[in-house]
C-alpha cells in the first residue's frame, strides 16, 4: 500500500487477530479511525474465566474517549485505594490510585464482564469466531493470513493480539518462548459472605509472607470478592495438578480468616495455572504487521498491568496511526510510545515482593520503579 493512502484511514484494510483485551480494543480504536476492521478468534466462544481486575483511571479515560466508560463502568465497582499487608494483617503500605486527570478511581471488574463488555461495543459481525491462525505471510505492503481448514485473508495492517503464545509474533518476530516465573496462580471468585468479614469496601488488599501473595479483590456490584493466591511452586505444567491441602500449605501462617477462605473452597470453581511471561520483544512490528497485548510484552501479574497495558497499546496505536503520513511511520511511532513503557513494567512485573521492595514497585508508575533483578 503506498504510503500516501495512510491520509484516508477508511481505505485501511486491518485484520486483528485475537478478540482477549487487546484485541477487542484495538477493533473499537481502529473502527473509530474508520478503518475497515475484522477480528479473527481461535475460540468458537468467548468467554474469560479466572477473576478480578483492576483497571486503571488512564484506562478508564481510554475508555471514555470511546464513547463506552458507562458500558464498563456499569459491570464494575470504583476502588480508592490498594492496601498492602503483612500476612497476619498489619498494614505495610497504603496508597491510592494513581490519578489521571480528574479520573481518580481504579475500577475493579470480574475478567468475563470485561471482556463481554468490550466485544459488546462492537459492531455486529465484526469479530469472526472459530478461526485458528496457522500462518502468517508478510508481504510487505499486505499480509496474508491463513486459518485451519485453508481459509486465507489479506490485510493491508494485521494486528496480532494472540496473546503470551501468539503465532504473529512466533512466525514474524522471534520464536523465543513463554519464561515460566517459579510461581503458580490460583484464582477463585466466592460470595462476599464466604470472605469471613474481609470485604467491608471496594478497595484491593494484598497479602504477603514467606513467598505468597493473597489478593482480595471485591466485585460488590457482583456480591463477590475475587481470592487470588500467587505461591512459589516448581512445576512449569502450564496447568498443574493441585490439591487443596497443597493450597492450603501455601496460606500457613496467614490470618486465619484467609485460612478458612482456602479450605472453603470447591475446587472444581479454582482456576490454576503456572504464571509466565515473555523476555522483552525486540521488534513489534514490519511494515503491514503490528503486535499489542500479551502478544507483545506478556508480564506477570504483579503489577495488575496486563491488561491496562494492552487497552493502553490500542489506544496508543490509533494514536499513532491518526498522527503519522504513513504506515511504516504510525506503526514505528507507536513502538517508539510504548515498548519502553512495557519493557520497564515487565522488568518491574518480575521484581522479588520483599517488604523492603514494595516502595518501589507498587504501583509501577513511580519514578523510583526502574531497579530490575537478573
Amino acid at each position: 500500500m503506498p504510503s500516501s493512502d495512510l491520509k484516508d484511514l477508511k481505505d485501511l484494510k486491518i485484520a486483528i487477530v485475537g478478540a482477549g483485551y487487546g484485541g477487542a480494543a484495538a477493533a473499537k480504536a481502529l473502527s473509530l479511525l474508520g478503518a475497515d476492521v475484522t477480528v479473527y478468534e481461535q475460540a468458537n466462544r468467548t468467554r474469560e474465566v479466572g477473576a478480578g481486575i483492576g483497571l486503571r483511571p488512564v484506562t478508564m479515560n481510554r475508555f471514555r474517549q470511546w464513547g463506552i466508560f458507562d458500558a464498563i463502568a456499569r459491570v464494575s465497582s470504583p476502588s480508592e485505594y490498594f492496601e498492602i499487608l503483612t500476612a497476619t494483617g498489619d498494614p505495610i503500605m497504603k496508597e491510592a490510585w494513581p490519578a489521571d486527570g480528574e479520573q481518580t478511581h481504579t475500577h475493579l471488574i470480574h475478567r468475563g464482564d470485561f471482556i463481554e463488555a468490550l466485544l459488546g461495543v462492537l459492531p455486529e459481525g465484526m469479530v469472526r469466531l472459530g478461526h485458528r491462525l496457522e500462518t502468517i505471510e508478510d508481504k510487505g505492503d499486505s499480509s496474508v493470513l491463513t486459518f485451519a481448514g485453508g481459509a486465507t485473508v489479506e490485510a493491508d495492517l494485521v494486528v496480532g493480539a494472540d496473546g503470551i503464545k501468539s503465532v504473529v509474533r512466533r512466525q514474524l518476530f522471534g520464536d523465543k518462548g513463554p519464561v515460566f516465573s517459579g510461581e503458580h496462580a490460583y484464582r477463585a471468585v466466592i460470595s462476599v459472605d464466604e470472605a469471613h468479614g474481609m470485604v467491608t469496601d471496594d478497595n484491593l488488599r494484598m497479602y504477603i509472607g514467606r513467598g505468597t501473595k493473597i489478593y482480595l479483590l471485591p466485585l460488590r456490584h457482583r456480591g463477590q470478592v475475587s481470592f487470588d493466591i500467587t505461591a512459589l511452586c516448581p512445576d512449569g505444567t502450564w496447568t498443574p495438578q493441585v490439591t487443596k491441602e497443597d493450597m492450603l500449605r501455601t496460606v500457613e501462617g496467614f490470618d486465619e480468616r484467609l485460612v478458612d477462605i482456602t479450605r472453603g473452597l470447591d475446587m472444581d470453581t479454582v482456576n490454576i495455572r503456572a504464571v509466565y511471561d515473555i523476555d522483552p520483544v525486540d521488534t513489534w512490528h514490519s511494515d503491514s504487521v503490528v503486535l499489542v497485548g500479551d502478544a507483545a510484552h506478556s508480564m506477570l501479574h504483579h503489577q495488575g498491568q496486563g491488561a491496562n497495558s494492552a487497552i493502553e497499546d490500542a489506544g496508543a496505536l490509533a494514536d499513532a496511526l491518526r498522527r503519522a503520513d504513513s504506515l511504516t511511520e504510525g506503526l514505528a511511532l507507536y513502538q517508539a510510545t510504548r515498548k519502553p513503557v512495557t519493557d520497564q513494567l515487565q522488568a518491574v512485573s518480575r521484581q522479588g515482593w520483599t517488604e523492603d521492595e514494595i516502595s518501589d514497585v507498587f504501583p509501577g508508575q513511580k519514578p523510583a520503579a526502574t531497579a530490575t533483578k537478573d
